[in-house]
């Protein structure tokens, strides 16, 4: 037996919500590059994606070379990311397929901070 009465909702009813009134984002203002970046993933922004990728190559490249020998870690990590650039950059540079794009998109925020070196922390002073 069905009755075409409504009943009032109980604590385990879901009550519709009114629809959420949507408004277009307000104009964000476009980010600039930032000229002090203190690395070429940074300092490129605002280019192709295959030119910072291409830049940070090369800038890697130039890292290893000066790496020492007796560094296996770094040395390692550094070749490591050289070689699976190589593939990504290996097609059309200026039609890159969306995967590929993505794809060094990760690379490049991966290899953003490789080479880097901490500065020494501060020692404290005494205290007289």
């Amino acid at each position: 037996m069905t009755t075409d009465k409504l009943t009032p909702p109980t604590a385990s009813t879901p009550i519709a919500q009114p629809p959420i009134a949507m408004t277009a984002p307000a104009k964000m203002k476009e980010a600039k590059p930032d000229k002090k970046a203190g690395n070429s993933t940074d300092a490129t922004q605002g280019e192709a994606l295959a030119v910072r990728a291409q830049v940070r190559k090369a800038e890697l490249e130039a890292l290893l070379a000066k790496v020492p020998a007796h560094d296996a870690t770094v040395r390692a990590d550094i070749e490591r990311a050289l070689a699976s650039v190589a593939t990504l950059l290996s097609g059309d540079s200026k039609h890159l397929a969306p995967t590929t794009a993505a794809e060094l998109n990760r690379w490049l925020e991966g290899a953003k901070h490789l080479g880097e070196v901490a500065p020494p922390a501060a020692t404290p002073k005494p205290v007289h």
